[in-house]
């Protein structure tokens, strides 16, 4: 006679095809042993975080971070960019006024930036394809200007709002002879040590 052994661990035995019990689907989503008799199967997990406090949770968070990026200068360059539709190069005219980066305008440019003497590291940049100037200021604060001006044409003016950096809207250039003149002004009672600072460049500057 055989009898049972209590600390036997061995599995139970197979069923009459030999083989053994499968195991249980981890994804499956039928009933556990613990659940009432014919409960519904448990949604999926994801379902419960879309779904009341943590869906409203998720909407006020994207709804906060769009706030947030309209409300700096990070997010008002963004949407200028969204909503400034590129119409250069090949008319000055419509570029004059346009951000150059939008437009695409960078890309050809050729740079005029004196190495000595020039404390705000103060450029102006040419753009034959879009026949358009601008300055940019390099080294500056917050509440610094830089200006741009064409001899006959239209000016342009931007402020630094952070960092150290800022560049100015287009001015468009005839097509021949133009004289441009850029300027860094530091804002009065600001931490910029520099005092209005100026250059000036043709379209027979060497520009690089």
């Amino acid at each position: 006679m055989t009898t049972a052994n209590p600390d036997d661990n061995s599995t139970a035995p197979a069923g009459p095809s030999g083989n053994s019990p499968a195991p249980a689907d981890p994804g499956d989503n039928s009933p556990t042993p613990g659940d009432p008799p014919n409960s519904p199967a448990r949604p999926p997990w994801w379902k419960k975080w879309l779904s009341g406090p943590a869906a409203l949770a998720y909407a006020v968070a994207i709804v906060g971070a769009v706030v947030t990026a309209v409300v700096t200068p990070v997010g008002d360059h963004v949407l200028n960019s969204l909503f400034d539709e590129p119409t250069c190069p090949g008319d000055g005219a419509a570029c004059d006024g346009k951000n150059p980066q939008n437009q695409g305008c960078a890309e050809d440019a050729g740079t005029f930036k004196p190495t000595a003497g020039n404390p705000a590291l103060l450029q102006i940049r040419y753009s034959e394809d879009c026949e358009a100037v601008w300055a940019k200021i390099e080294q500056g604060n917050p509440g610094d200007q830089v200006t741009v001006s064409v001899t006959g044409g239209s000016t342009r003016t931007a402020e630094i709002a952070y960092s150290h950096d800022q560049f100015t809207h287009m001015v468009a250039v005839p097509d021949g002879e133009f004289q441009v003149t850029a300027c860094a002004v530091p804002k009065p009672g600001g931490k910029s040590t520099f005092e209005r600072y100026c250059i000036q460049a043709t379209e027979a500057t060497a520009w690089r």
